[in-house]
């Protein structure tokens, strides 16, 4: 059985790179996938994000919007199993469980009081509900029950220095997970906790440790979680690979890290629990008995071998790699028997309706309008609804043939064009329209020409009319009216003209031998405009101007005398806003003069906000 942990950054941006879920999904090629950082809410849910054939999934979606975290983390757990019913296979879970504090477990009853939302997890009495809710809304955890042993899919928080008010809640977040794995551990339960909990434990797990690293309280809980150091977990990697360095699994996105693989280690696979042998001798354990390898995936990340360095190409100092700025991690379990048969969990997106119950239909998308009383030419009530007689009214003038139209004889267009019969389902209401679209008046003399034009002045902002199709001319008159110019657009016609001829403002038509006697009028705006080529040449002077005032004001770095980049600072404070330079290259170690120089200038002013 292979169990694979991937920060996705966003699981939309994934299945977009690989061109579908499932294809994405067999790409890492694991029996249980856990993806942290999917970015979706439950409103954003759709079968192509969630569902997959051949595999069974799990989310856990953010349900606060404080600070913008609307749509923010979110993890889920995808299981490929042969069938999701009458199952004896490991990888499909016996149950599931949305956050690990236990009270999201009854949260459907939506209008419940939240003093009938007990806690129903050991060692969590201490906690109020309010804290619990808090603590599982953010959509960082899935917990499924193999039966064998429990997996932990965690999204761990993340906090910088300054924000006390994240770092508490981290601390918290943290506590109680602990005390769930305690009570499980207790009961006898094998648990795995994987994913990104965003703590390098060790320096050997950072490119940067300093001397005070490991000081951090969240790298020491960490530890203390550890065998060698008291605790019941065994971190899978390090105990497959003690002494590897430069092994990374993320890298900051800004700074192009990943070049010189300048990043740390802080996406996990947690283990605890006896072995499934029946032996009580020494030197068992769940990583020594069924864990047969764990490593990382490197062919996910972004920089590839033999890719232009970003210095070197102007392009990629601000281009985005495609791909997650994290990479998976992944192991593999041997000696892993068959269970009972059993079915997928409800917490399956199978039985999501956000999912597959509230599919729209192609009639959902087209609003209900009431129907109204059409007037007949009798008089009479009509059982023919307006809209109807407006789409067949509309099609057979658009339809309409050229010859049907015949030569003005004024400024006015005077024709009667068609006589339409409208039968009702049971032909029992007729309604008979004689009307000229290019009458002399311009009106029409029925109700539903009147609604076809109201629809088409309605409709002018996203459709073009006839009317703009027919430039404005100077005729001989010294007139500037445009033939047909008092009608709506729904009762202009095209003329009945032959090709070699124009239809002039007064009406009249001039044949091919005059039209090139007479000087065109844009020919003649033109001649006192400058040429596209003498623009094109300005366009170019100025613009090489702007590049040379560009090249002039941005600073060289001290260490490769090369152009820096502009940065604007995002972080709140007194320096919000403002621009300063730095290094074009990208971050690496400082023994490594290829990489930044670690060059900083303020811009001369700040950036309007």
């Amino acid at each position: 059985m292979k169990i694979v942990t991937y920060n996705v950054n966003g699981l939309r941006p994934r299945v977009s790179q690989f061109g579908s879920l499932r294809r994405f999904l067999d790409s890492l090629d694991a029996d249980i996938i856990c993806l942290q950082e999917t970015k979706l809410s439950r409103q954003e849910m759709r079968a192509d994000l969630v569902q997959a054939e051949g595999y069974e999934s799990f989310f856990s979606c953010t349900r606060t919007s404080d600070k913008g975290r609307t749509g923010y983390s979110g993890v889920a757990t995808f299981c490929r199993v042969k069938s999701a019913f009458s199952s004896n296979e490991v990888a499909l879970p016996v149950s599931a469980e949305e956050g690990f504090t236990g009270v999201l477990k009854i949260l459907p009853v939506f209008g419940a009081r939240k003093s009938e939302y007990p806690s129903i997890v050991e060692g969590l009495e201490d906690f109020s509900t309010d804290e619990l809710l808090n603590i599982d809304g953010e959509g960082r955890c899935v917990v499924t029950d193999h039966d064998h042993f429990v997996l932990f899919n965690v999204y761990g928080p993340r906090a910088v220095r300054d924000d006390r008010e994240r770092i508490e809640f981290k601390l918290k977040f943290f506590n109680i997970l602990q005390k769930r794995w305690e009570s499980l551990l207790a009961q006898g339960r094998r648990i795995f906790v994987v994913g990104d909990l965003n703590i390098a434990p060790s320096a050997i797990d950072r490119c940067d440790a300093g001397p005070d690293f490991e000081k951090n309280e969240f790298r020491t809980w960490f530890r203390s979680l550890l065998v060698r150091n008291g605790g019941s977990f065994f971190d899978v990697f390090r105990e497959k690979h003690p002494e590897r360095r430069d092994a990374y699994t993320c890298w900051a996105t800004n700074s192009g890290a990943e070049e010189f693989n300048y990043g740390s280690r802080i996406d996990h696979i947690l283990c605890a629990g006896p072995c499934l042998h029946k032996e009580e001798n020494g030197g068992h354990s769940l990583v020594a008995c069924h864990v047969e390898v764990c490593d990382i995936l490197k062919q996910f990340q972004r920089w590839k071998p033999g890719n232009t360095p970003r210095h070197k190409d102007i392009k990629a100092k601000n281009a985005k790699l495609e791909g997650s700025d994290h990479v998976p991690v992944y192991m593999c379990l041997v000696e892993i028997p068959n269970i009972q048969q059993h079915n997928t969990p409800s917490l399956s997106t199978r039985y999501c309706r956000q999912v597959s119950g509230c599919q729209q239909t192609l009639v959902s998308m087209f609003p209900r309008r009431q129907p109204a009383e059409e007037m007949n030419l009798s008089g009479g009530p009509s059982s023919v609804s307006d809209e109807s007689i407006v789409v067949k009214r509309c099609s057979q003038l658009n339809k309409r043939p050229l010859d049907e139209c015949s030569p003005p004889s004024s400024n006015l267009i005077q024709k009667d064009v068609f006589s339409t019969l409208v039968n009702s389902s049971e032909g029992s209401h007729k309604e008979s329209f004689l009307e000229s679209p290019c009458s002399k008046n311009g009106r029409a003399k029925t109700s539903s020409s009147v609604v076809c034009k109201k629809r088409t002045r309605e409709s002018q902002s996203s459709q073009l009319s006839l009317k703009s199709f027919f430039q404005k001319k100077v005729g001989v008159n010294g007139d500037s009216k445009i033939c047909c110019e008092k009608h709506t657009e729904a009762d202009i016609s095209i003329p009945d003209c032959e090709p070699h001829e124009t239809l002039t403002e007064g009406g009249e038509h001039d044949s091919a031998e005059e039209r090139e006697s007479k000087p065109s009028a844009s020919t003649q705006e033109d001649s006192s405009q400058p040429s596209e080529k003498e623009k094109n040449n300005v366009a170019i002077v100025e613009w090489q101007r702007i590049q040379q005032l560009m090249h002039t004001s941005i600073p060289l770095c001290k260490g490769h005398k090369e152009s820096c980049v502009s940065r604007v600072v995002k972080k709140s404070g007194p320096n919000s806003g403002r621009r300063f330079y730095v290094c074009a290259r990208a971050e690496g170690p400082a023994s490594n003069p290829e990489a930044n120089c670690g060059f900083f200038k303020w811009a001369t002013a700040k950036s309007k906000k």
